[in-house]
């Protein structure tokens, strides 16, 4: 009996399994990439090297500078952030070694906000070793553009800009606060070669003592992926020519069963790996070839052929009202003799 066979295609790499270790600080140690690597994960993206450091770069190796650059600079002196590594020279010996010593994939992930010179860095970390570059899009605050059309025009300068000084693929990692994701998608298939749905923002709260905003960075709840795969399955369904790695909350192997099916290429996970450690890629690639081998599926181009046909407009109109015309089921509702009893349409009796 032939084995499963797992090879996936994203943009223009070829892995070994559609299981994709997303950035974070872990990716950075050399010790813990080897166990990933081990587990079976089909690439490794490296934290980010942040847009103000690049910059930095720039100013020591006597490039120029552009205003919007200065400006960045100017911002970045206000505070002090801790990140992973000290400079742009420490990040591109990361990405070398690293990239030397694994077999699979290394991205790169250049994280920012604006347009400028600092986007040609991304050819310094391809001669690095770099087998593709996630561009981590911040889109800034809705005071420094004037509408939703500027915020696309920006990320697809970006994207332009790095695609015009390499030649490895780029993926663009977008946050989840675009007007129509899909139309986003078409805009950028002539300058990326994959999207990363979706970025992640700290967590904001309002501490009621002192009245001070707080933000917290929590690990993503296991299984909380239903906002990512409807999203993957709307983007997938209007533009299928764009690659898409699902991110956020994947952390079983149904999980990352359902990204699949619902038209991403790959899973990327990173809380997980927090909670688990690397076995936990392990238990996802076996659970996903159980599936497979359930259904006599014998290569990911199967699972491709079996996605489900998305909604049409009339079901998923049908759907919603029907949704929001019913009183949903609430565990002790019924029991509780102080509750509230209420109609069908959510008026009480």
């Amino acid at each position: 009996i032939m084995g499963i066979d797992l090879t996936t295609k994203f943009g223009r790499l070829k892995l070994s399994s559609p299981v994709v270790v997303g950035a974070c600080p872990l990716t950075g140690d050399e010790q813990s990439r080897a166990a990933i690597e081990a587990a079976g994960a089909g690439a490794i993206v490296l934290p980010s090297l942040f847009q103000e450091q690049v910059i930095l770069w720039n100013r020591r190796n006597g490039n120029l500078l552009t205003p919007q650059d200065n400006r960045v600079l100017e911002k970045s002196t206000r505070t002090h952030v801790e990140v992973f590594c000290d400079d742009a020279d420490t990040y591109l010996s990361i990405v070398n070694r690293a990239s030397v010593l694994s077999s699979i994939p290394i991205i790169a992930s250049l994280n920012g906000e604006s347009s400028g010179n600092w986007l040609d860095f991304a050819g310094e970390l391809q001669e690095a070793g770099a087998a593709a570059i996630e561009l981590n899009v911040h889109v800034p605050p809705p005071t420094e553009y004037r509408g939703p059309r500027e915020a696309e025009e920006t990320i697809a300068e970006l994207v332009a800009t790095i695609g015009n000084s390499i030649t490895v693929p780029v993926f663009v990692k977008l946050a989840p606060e675009f007007t129509s994701l899909g139309h986003l998608a078409h805009r950028l298939l002539s300058g990326a070669q994959g999207l990363v749905l979706f970025g992640r923002s700290p967590d904001v709260d309002i501490c009621l003592d002192d009245l001070r905003l707080k933000t917290n960075w929590n690990l993503t709840p296991s299984g909380s992926i239903a906002h990512t795969l409807r999203c993957i399955m709307g983007v997938h369904t209007f533009c299928p020519a764009m690659p898409l790695a699902a991110c956020g909350g994947i952390g079983t192997p149904a999980d990352v069963i359902k990204v699949l099916l619902a038209g991403a290429d790959v899973a990327m996970v990173t809380s997980a790996l927090y909670r688990e450690g690397p076995g936990v890629i392990r238990t996802m690639i076996d659970g996903l070839i159980h599936y497979m081998e359930e259904r006599r599926w014998q290569s990911i181009q199967d699972i491709v052929e079996a996605r489900p046909i998305d909604f049409d407009s009339e079901s998923t109109r049908l759907n919603y009202i029907k949704a929001l015309s019913s009183r949903p089921e609430i565990e002790g509702t019924l029991s509780d003799p102080n509750a509230v009893q209420c109609d069908r349409w959510g008026h009480p009796l």
